[in-house]
């Protein structure tokens, strides 16, 4: 396994629209294990393979809600439902530094492939949903901050981080 460098700022694939995996192969698998590895290192909630500069529908979030050392891996994920609204804070690894108040589904239900090509069904809510709704994002070429109602200050962000 390998830490990835995490592309920053307005670097051009972090706009680009992914493709969809075709075959999990080991190419694929060594990019979910790097990933896992990048997102660990990095203190983060969930990685993008966009954000790693592979323009590929995966992604990989901390299975937040059952509080352990799991990893989500969604390959060619699909958001099938959602519901409710809930308004917070997000950031982003390749935006360091910044964060906005961004409005997102309560809930989500994603359709996507595990790393064995098994199709799964995944339904998170809160913290979780938000994370998948912001990696779908990435992966369409979307960034946080262009759904943000408001950016936050430098002083709101050390209010924020220090609490």
């Amino acid at each position: 396994m390998a830490i990835l460098n995490i592309i920053k700022d307005n670097e051009p694939d972090l706009r680009r629209v992914s493709k969809p995996v075709e075959h999990i192969n080991r190419r694929i698998t060594t990019l979910l294990d790097d990933m896992r590895e990048t997102l660990e290192s990095a203190g983060g909630v969930g990685l993008a393979a966009p954000q790693v500069g592979i323009l590929r529908r995966v992604f990989i979030v901390a299975n937040i809600e059952e509080n352990d050392n799991e990893v989500l891996e969604l390959i060619n994920p699909e958001i099938i439902a959602s519901s409710g609204e809930a308004n917070d804070t997000e950031g982003c690894l390749s935006f360091p530094g910044q964060m906005g108040y961004v409005s997102r589904p309560e809930s989500v239900t994603i359709r996507a492939q595990n790393r064995s090509g098994e199709v799964i069904i995944l339904t998170r809510e809160g913290l979780a949903a938000r994370a998948f709704c912001h990696e779908m994002d990435h992966l369409n070429g979307e960034i946080f901050f262009d759904k943000a109602e408001r950016m936050l200050t430098k002083e709101e962000i050390e209010q924020l981080t220090d609490n």
